[in-house]
């Protein structure tokens, strides 16, 4: 049997979210773990037979004496040894992946600790040092494992357990483990993309079915998260900002947010620090995506909207203040007390009030008939309070446009009032008419 790199086929859609640590070449390169060295003298695997040669009694026996031949591992970076063995536990292989799908009755408890045991010891392994610092996606082809022939049977394999209808995350639990989780993550280093794909597969399947599992997967991918955002060289490349807008940003809409809205909030920032020109997109995207109908959800994104105003440059505020006000605008004359509040707590903020002073002649229009309207009708005593401070602010601000505004807003409420008096007037007017045609009909007045 050949090596994987010239079995494999080709991998024509590259990762842009790898590790940098991706070889430049013109060609595809296989890579060897240290956990596939040469062993020094031939591997001997003693033939057995076909699962579904044997009668149905015999065959969990026969299936767990399969998985621990599958536990030997091989020298792929060495195309010419043990070709015949190879071959021999690709094909094993095959058949556990074939058998697992269709039998029923295999799965005896017994068989967990070896399923976990095979899949382990194919799959775990140091991943080794790459030599080279810049991956581009749009020139470079990835590293490829060159076990791949055997690996990726051993990850079709484990998807299939975790799938079938007997299998028993009560029992599975006691192997698969916070241990097995933390190696089954490390792996996401691999360079070759076809077994990241598998792995977000398995782990997508063990969050499903582990309960248990499910806060320490979040929690280990936060840290991930930080880490490898952390660790973005300048100027950051084109696939780091496509991940913050079509992956980081849209994480936002999920009904779980406040499970890890910290650590996104602070993975956000990070970028923004790391390249303010992407404030814009950032903000637009978090106006976009704004809590319609939840007002935890909106103090969330209150909070998270003030820690980038913390860091925004006056240049990048300029180009948001508008959407971004008006929002601010919506949320202070929420009947949603909590909402109100987070929002007018802007204005303890020295940065961004200092923003905010700046560009008064902006803000100061898109708030004011919301705050002096709060002024006169909040239901919360708080919040009025609240709302008479922000007024003063703008009032010491630009004396001369609050001015203005106040006579405009008073007039524009005349107006209004003028217009809800003839309203009422018609209204009663029809109203009377109506009464009065309907005792004509009666016959109680006369025609």
């Amino acid at each position: 049997m050949s090596s994987a790199a010239t079995t494999s086929p080709s991998v024509d859609k590259v990762d842009g979210f790898s590790r940098k640590s991706v070889r430049k070449a013109k060609q595809k390169r296989s890579q060897s773990s240290s956990q596939f060295r040469s062993q020094g003298k031939p591997i001997e695997l003693t033939p057995l037979p076909l699962l579904t040669d044997v009668p149905a009694p015999e065959q969990p026996e026969l299936f767990l004496k399969k998985l621990q031949q599958c536990c030997t591992v091989f020298d792929f970076m060495d195309t010419l040894s043990d070709l015949k063995m190879k071959e021999y536990k690709r094909s094993t292989l095959n058949e556990l992946v074939d058998y697992v799908t269709v039998s029923r009755g295999y799965l005896t408890e017994q068989a967990y600790p070896d399923v976990v045991k095979m899949v382990s010891y194919n799959i775990f392994r140091t991943l080794p040092p790459s030599d080279s610092n810049e991956f581009d996606p749009e020139e470079d082809e990835p590293t490829l494992e060159a076990s791949w022939p055997h690996l990726q049977l051993v990850y079709e394999f484990f998807i299939r357990f975790l799938e079938s209808q007997e299998f028993q995350p009560s029992i599975a639990k006691k192997y698969i483990d916070q241990k097995f989780v933390l190696q089954l993550l490390e792996l996401f280093d691999s360079e070759d993309p076809r077994e990241r794909d598998y792995l977000k597969t398995v782990l997508h399947r063990i969050y499903g079915k582990f309960l248990g599992l499910r806060a320490f997967i979040r929690k280990q991918i936060n840290n991930i998260f930080l880490r490898i955002i952390n660790g973005f060289a300048l100027p950051l490349k084109a696939e780091h900002k496509q991940f913050l807008v079509k992956v980081l940003i849209p994480l936002h809409t999920v009904r779980s947010l406040s499970l890890f809205h910290a650590q996104l909030a602070y993975c956000i920032v990070q970028f923004l620090e790391k390249d303010p020109a992407l404030t814009e997109p950032v903000i637009r995207g978090l106006l976009k995506f704004w809590p319609k109908t939840c007002s935890q959800k909106e103090v969330m994104f209150l909070g998270e909207l003030e820690e980038i105003l913390d860091v925004i440059e006056p240049t990048q505020f300029v180009k948001i203040q508008e959407p971004l006000f008006k929002q601010i605008s919506r949320c202070v004359s929420s009947p949603h007390f909590q909402v109100a509040e987070r929002a007018l707590y802007y204005w303890n903020n020295e940065y961004i009030m200092s923003l905010i002073e700046e560009n008064s002649s902006v803000i100061l229009p898109i708030m004011f008939a919301s705050l002096y309207r709060i002024s006169k009708e909040h239901w919360n005593p708080a919040i009025v309070a609240l709302v008479y401070n922000v007024l003063k602010a703008f009032m010491e601000m630009n004396s001369t446009l609050f001015d203005e505004l106040t006579a405009t807003y008073k007039s524009d409420r005349q107006r209004e009032k003028k217009k809800e008096k003839e309203r009422e007037d018609l209204w009663k007017k029809l109203e009377d008419l109506e009464l009065k045609r309907g005792l004509r009909n009666d016959g109680i007045i006369p025609t």
